[in-house]
């Protein structure tokens, strides 16, 4: 494993990692997200809009990709490699989960037309991307990390920097103090209720939905993805791979996926990482060999 020190100015570099990452100050945050005076993709640009993932996930009802973006959403069909965008909404969805078939949750900020506030809290869309509504948080949350386990649902807030935590799908929560700014997020498929967080000072673990943390690696940080098998998987800022059977005490390398990561996902014992220019990765194979599944 690489260095804490150098590890950390890796994931800084990399807008993914970032807290502030495709926001910014609830006050400085524009329509869809955008910084003001930066000029969006023009639409139907598909590989400049893909050039800023933030999530990923597989519709089980389906078995597409889903990856969340920017702006907006876009799918790729289960034996296709083309994405398209889904619907017509270009709003900046940060945080991504899929929770089931065709219905899905995020966060983010509102496509220039729409008039929402900057931050939308947690939405949710029960017809696979192509709308949403709002569920919770509307005008308070910006969850820049959000991940979920059934009706159990973790996001980190970007404009609070507290872990928000529900049991019921999002719709009331309770606020906890991570041990610091979060990247990233892993539910354990065995017990909801036991995560592992990935920071810019290491890994931290809890087993009561985040009222405790335990340090685990101060050496080591990136995007994680927790399997069906138990196992905890991690991609570095350079895009080498990891994986731990003991819950993030003691990693061993895998492989690479070939660049810096944007989002990071599993799904079942599958994994799928997106990379800078808008390509998504499959590994079947813990993370040793990947393949491309899907491309703008």
């Amino acid at each position: 494993m690489r260095t804490h020190a150098a590890l950390a100015l890796t994931l800084l570099a990399a807008s993914s990692f970032a807290v502030t990452a495709c926001g910014g100050d609830d006050a400085t945050v524009g329509a869809g997200g955008a910084e003001p005076g930066a000029s969006a993709p023009a639409p139907g640009d598909q590989k400049a809009e893909l050039e800023h993932i933030h999530g990923l996930g597989v519709d089980p009802g389906s078995g597409s990709l889903i990856v969340a973006t920017h702006y907006g959403l876009f799918r790729a069909a289960k034996d296709e490699t083309k994405l398209q965008r889904v619907g017509r909404s270009r709003q900046d969805v940060m945080g991504f989960s899929v929770v089931g078939p065709g219905r899905f949750i995020g966060s983010g900020h509102p496509d220039p037309g729409q008039s929402s506030p900057p931050n939308l809290g947690l939405i949710e869309s029960r017809d696979a991307g192509k709308s949403f509504e709002n569920v919770s948080l509307l005008g308070k949350a910006d969850f820049h990390t959000l991940r979920s386990a059934g009706p159990q649902v973790y996001g980190f807030d970007g404009a609070s920097g507290k872990l928000m935590v529900s049991a019921d799908g999002g719709r009331r929560w309770v606020a906890r103090t991570p041990p610091i700014g979060v990247f990233d997020l892993a539910i354990s498929p065995d017990d909801p209720k036991r995560v592992v967080v990935s920071t810019e000072k290491g890994l931290f673990a809890s087993t009561d939905a985040g009222k405790r943390w335990r340090p685990e690696r101060s050496d080591t940080a990136g995007l994680l993805a927790w399997t069906a098998a138990d196992r905890l998987v991690l991609v570095d800022g350079e895009g080498q791979v990891s994986s731990s059977s003991n819950a993030a005490k003691s990693f061993a390398p895998v492989g690479t996926i070939g660049g810096p990561p944007s989002a990071f996902v599993a799904d079942g014992e599958d994994l799928y990482a997106a990379l800078g220019d808008g390509t998504v990765v499959r590994s079947t194979d813990g993370g040793a060999g990947w393949v491309v599944r899907a491309t703008p």
